[in-house]
């Protein structure tokens, strides 16, 4: 498939169609939210509901000095803007392409490999190392919500024991991620292992080559990740910084969340959100359907049903959030996406 010389040639044109037609899906999935969100506006605190904008702004800072840091740690200086620009891609990228984040990992690499002379395994633990901080700053804020609840609010067995298997997923999937690279023979057999499985996947399902993806190409990617973890762990003291900014990316996105509650009159316990927008976005990873859709809204409204806020209030809420984060999200990111797509060189994938 990679040499077929039709693709080679509209590569960039089968890219826009494939991204219009993930969009169309989107909003055809979110359609009975879209109107239900319509209906909820004359019922709301438009004011209140602008605060959301600033939040996210901080948010998208946060980020952005999260990837400024970390790239700094293993020896390049990006420039803020072209950071931001790329936070903006990456969110339109992963909320458009449901695949728990992996379109976002491949598309940052692509994005940012001709930058500084970054190389693809560098990208990738850039993105794999904002996802651990991301985690563990999350279980700050996961024991904040569970003592919020218990001091300020009603906490039942079943809030208990979902922030504690939340909590313990997430620390244990942090420990296994830190084991394995921790190591260039376990990286090895790791990779080429799941390698082989897509592979062996890629084969039975199209019935083509066998080797979809090169596992030599494979090992020499995640040989570089290796040496660049190595480096970036020698200097564990430097992402005291890192570490703030994704806390701050998730402290950023749960007010935002809150700020609906009060634009809907209601000042809830943020314990609630805390823990809801924890297991909703885990879970989301998992969904088909773009951004999680379906998923997280049943997730959120039933943790937060444990937590003492009806669904009549919670429901209503999240899909507000939802439908306003996207359509607040996802037009400079797409414009972005799309004008680089425009400007850039074919990329290193394989249709």
């Amino acid at each position: 498939m990679k040499n077929n010389p039709f693709i080679k040639t509209n590569w960039k044109l089968i890219l826009n169609i494939i991204t219009i037609f993930a969009l169309v899906l989107l909003i055809y999935f979110t359609r009975d939210q879209i109107l239900s969100t319509i209906k909820n506006l004359a019922h709301i605190d438009a004011w209140a509901l602008l605060l959301i904008i600033p939040l996210e702004i901080l948010n998208y800072h946060a980020q952005t000095k999260l990837y400024q840091g970390l790239f700094r740690v293993v020896g390049n200086n990006l420039p803020y803007k072209y950071l931001f620009k790329i936070a903006l891609e990456l969110n339109f990228v992963n909320h458009v392409f449901p695949s728990g984040g992996v379109t976002g990992i491949s598309y940052f690499g692509v994005r940012i490999k001709d930058k500084d002379l970054i190389s693809g395994g560098k990208a990738t633990l850039i993105q794999m190392m904002k996802l651990i901080l991301t985690i563990l700053s999350f279980e700050i804020l996961l024991v904040i919500g569970v003592l919020s609840l218990a001091i300020f609010g009603k906490v039942d067995d079943l809030t208990i024991l979902v922030a504690g298997v939340l909590s313990t997923i997430l620390f244990g999937l942090t420990i296994l991620f830190v084991y394995i690279v921790g190591s260039q023979s376990r990286i090895d057999h790791f990779f080429v292992f799941i390698t082989k499985s897509i592979n062996k996947l890629s084969y039975f399902i199209f019935r083509g080559k066998k080797e979809s993806i090169n596992i030599l190409r494979v090992k020499k990617v995640f040989s570089d990740f290796h040496g660049s973890y190595k480096q970036l762990v020698s200097k564990i003291k430097e992402l005291k910084k890192p570490f703030y900014y994704a806390l701050l990316t998730n402290l950023t996105e749960i007010l935002v969340i809150y700020v609906v509650y009060i634009a809907f009159g209601k000042f809830i316990n943020i314990g609630a959100i805390i823990i809801a927008y924890g297991v909703a976005n885990f879970a989301g990873l998992v969904s088909f359907l773009p951004g999680g859709i379906g998923i997280y809204e049943a997730l959120m409204t039933v943790v937060l049903a444990s937590a003492g806020i009806p669904p009549q209030l919670s429901l209503p809420v999240t899909i507000m959030y939802r439908v306003v984060n996207t359509v607040l999200q996802l037009p400079p990111g797409y414009f972005l996406y799309h004008k680089n797509l425009n400007i850039s060189k074919k990329p290193e994938i394989n249709l």
